[in-house]
């Protein structure tokens, strides 16, 4: 038989049974879909995480408070603390950076008039949008001579207006909320960040001086970080070995002690995140595979079902002169050819899926051409090594005892 004929007979087998090629073909299909869908939200993910942490700059670098250890590695404080006199240290002190914006916060209640949210209120200095590279979408900033003064005023993240029943930024400038019973006046509404990865939302947030939060709203001068802008990329080591240096001094750390803080930069943030993503892309990825692979086990049982119920066929094109290599290649093509068909419907089913996640639920997804070709060539594998042993069950079959079979 030529390869031609061998070729046709085999889809010709295909078209007869449209129904049952079409299950057949259904696990490779959602397999594939899976596979291109889950890798597109993971890429996707981690792209958007990175936008977003790279558009709050190069130079910047967070201090946080940390775990605090005493001699021999023994854990003497739950956490340590970070204070405003840290913050001042590193202002009178520090020649390598050019902003510093010290930052407390807490978990309150925002009501105005009968409704209310539950929002991170965050006292900052009045260079945070500088620093932490916000907008200010209507009205404005609180001044330093506002924040010296304690005065009680509010700028408000796009998403807490929403949720207190505002469209419009301009309509709520000059109306008084208050937190925690304590009467403020919003001056102005920030533009929206968009969900940054993890649990901290920047748009569910409201800016308060920090005078005003540690004497009036919080009652402590305890900070959840120190945000500061190093100089340039190439100074960051240089900026952190003087942080370090200066807040080590400030908490009276003696030699061979660990810090009882941490400074992160946003490429430590990238790490962390991607490594994290790559976790989980490698989970769903797993997933998706066990799902080609149960996709093959059903082409090879339904091919084992084609050899039994066409074995006098095969007979009868043995005793017409069909060699052992034709009449498995004949069944290997059909294998293939199903594995092909629904490895092509499952990348336009996964890449439909993506775009449509993206459109309708705005996921980032980022559709990885990788992805594509690996799933499409992990099809043909999983079509050729499930189909070979139904294949060769056909090509050596007896001839004789083929043509008896009923």
């Amino acid at each position: 038989m030529l390869i031609g004929e061998i070729l046709s007979v085999a889809l010709g087998a295909l078209r007869v049974n449209k129904l049952r090629s079409f299950l057949t073909m259904l696990g490779i299909v959602i397999g594939v879909a899976a596979v291109i869908a889950m890798v597109a939200l993971g890429k996707g993910a981690e792209r958007s995480v990175q936008e977003r942490i790279s558009a709050l700059g190069t130079t910047l670098l967070s201090v946080m408070p940390g775990q605090a250890f005493g001699t021999g590695g023994i854990r003497i404080d739950e956490r340590s603390r970070m204070t405003l006199s840290d913050a001042r240290a590193l202002e009178e002190r520090a020649t390598l950076l050019t902003a510093i914006q010290p930052e407390m916060q807490r978990q309150l209640q925002v009501q105005y008039l009968t409704k209310n949210a539950n929002t991170s209120i965050a006292g900052v200095t009045s260079n945070y949008p500088e620093v932490r590279k916000f907008a200010i979408a209507s009205g404005r900033m609180f001044t330093t001579g506002e924040d010296q003064a304690r005065k009680r005023v509010a700028v408000l993240g796009p998403l807490v207006l929403e949720n207190l029943g505002f469209e419009n930024p301009e309509g709520i400038i000059g109306e008084q909320i208050r937190i925690r019973g304590i009467q403020f006046e919003v001056i102005g509404v920030l533009e929206s960040k968009g969900q940054g990865g993890g649990f901290f939302n920047p748009d569910d947030q409201v800016l308060i001086p920090i005078q005003t939060a540690r004497f009036r709203a919080f009652g402590t001068d305890r900070l959840r970080s120190v945000n500061v802008l190093a100089k340039s990329e190439e100074q960051i080591p240089d900026a952190m070995a003087e942080i370090q240096k200066i807040l080590r001094r400030e908490h009276r750390l003696r030699p061979g002690r660990d810090d009882d803080f941490q400074i992160r930069s946003q490429s430590d943030f990238l790490n962390t995140f991607g490594e994290t993503a790559a976790v989980f892309t490698r989970l769903l990825l797993g997933i998706a595979t066990v799902s080609l692979l149960v996709g093959g086990i059903g082409i090879m049982n339904i091919m084992l079902v084609s050899v039994t119920e066409r074995t006098r066929e095969i007979g009868i094109r043995k005793a017409l002169g069909a060699t052992r290599f034709n009449v498995l290649l004949q069944f290997l093509i059909e294998a293939v050819v199903l594995s092909l068909l629904g490895g092509l419907i499952g990348i336009g089913l996964g890449v439909g899926t993506a775009h449509f996640l993206d459109w309708k639920f705005q996921w980032n997804t980022d559709v990885q051409t990788s992805s594509i070709l690996l799933s499409f060539f992990f099809a043909a594998v999983i079509g050729v090594v499930f189909g070979v042993w139904p294949a060769r069950r056909a090509a050596v079959l007896d001839p004789i005892v083929a043509l008896r079979y009923e």
